[in-house]
């Protein structure tokens, strides 16, 4: 049965890319799974917990130098990509705003579950994506300001308290159980990776489904742009982490960081701050679709690779 549940996890690129194709065809397919998209990531950050124990965490904690790696990468690398790009393609302005939002944005949640997936280090990835949103209250609009012309004010409160929420605590949640039963972290442990390849599906379908009429009228040049930005982002982190010397694992895992954005969050600070120029939300609607793609077929690949 664990085979089983592996084959259907390797797949992962294929499912994503289905759900997406089939959102586009049928839009108000996955749109109901909008409302549960916190919730499930929840699930699945939970999930991961049960899987890790404290000594993984006390680990990571011996490796202060991978974690300042990661986010300096998330903030050097990114929004230097999205800037370039946006210039190189000439991207009309909303696009290229759009664009330099995404980048200049932390690490998403999904990146720790395509982390689980391509069976890198999950428990520094969580506390990578932490400390990029941490610093992401200032950097965000600071970089944002100084390449996209003007300030976007961020709710650094409110951002905190999501993440908390959707990742802090499921996973505090999960530690807690692993320790209390460990014979549950055991049953997890096979069917963890599948339940996380099934929700990052919807959530995908979901918001394609959702923009889907912006997203196909904005033509293959913004597709290419968002490709290239996050293609970009992937081989530079892990070629980043590879100059300064850190193993497989390691680098998979600030590779996977850096090219993952919280594109959520792209999307709502442009259709809020941006409102007079919708379209500079699309690029963040198509970047949370293609970073899943891109980074599924990672750690598809990672995963069946092995160390």
């Amino acid at each position: 049965m664990s085979r089983f549940f592996n084959i259907l996890s390797n797949l992962f690129p294929l499912w994503v890319a289905a759900a997406c194709v089939w959102s586009l065809l049928a839009p108000q397919t996955f749109t109901w799974f909008i409302p549960y998209i916190i919730p499930g990531l929840s699930v699945i950050m939970l999930g991961m917990g049960i899987t890790l124990s404290v000594e993984d965490f006390k680990r990571v904690a011996t490796m202060p130098k991978a974690v300042a790696a990661g986010v300096v990468a998330q903030f050097v690398l990114m929004p230097f990509w999205g800037w370039a790009i946006g210039k190189a393609l000439n991207l009309p302005t909303d696009f290229a705003v759009g664009l330099i939002l995404v980048a200049c944005c932390p690490g998403g949640t999904a990146s720790n579950v395509v982390v689980f997936i391509a069976r890198a280090n999950v428990a520094l990835s969580v506390l990578m994506t932490m400390c990029s949103t941490a610093v992401a209250i200032g950097l965000t609009p600071l970089f944002t300001s100084y390449l996209a012309g003007q300030y976007v004010p961020v709710d650094a409160a409110g951002l905190f308290i999501s993440m908390v929420k959707i990742v802090l605590a499921p996973v505090a949640i999960g530690v807690l159980l692993h320790h209390a039963f460990p014979k549950l972290a055991k049953a997890v442990l096979p069917v963890g990776p599948l339940v996380s390849v099934i929700v990052i599906a919807l959530i995908c379908a979901a918001i394609l489904g959702a923009r889907a009429e912006a997203v196909m009228e904005s033509g293959l040049s913004l597709l290419g742009a968002v490709i290239l930005l996050h293609s970009a982002a992937f081989a530079s982190g892990y070629f980043f982490a590879r100059i300064l010397g850190y193993d497989t694992l390691v680098r998979r895992t600030i590779s996977i960081e850096v090219g993952m954005q919280n594109s959520g969050l792209a999307t709502a600070l442009a259709t809020k701050h941006f409102a007079a120029t919708p379209l500079t939300a699309v690029p963040g609607a198509i970047s949370a679709v293609m970073h899943s793609v891109i980074g599924s077929a990672l750690a598809g690949y990672w995963r069946l690779k092995g160390k």
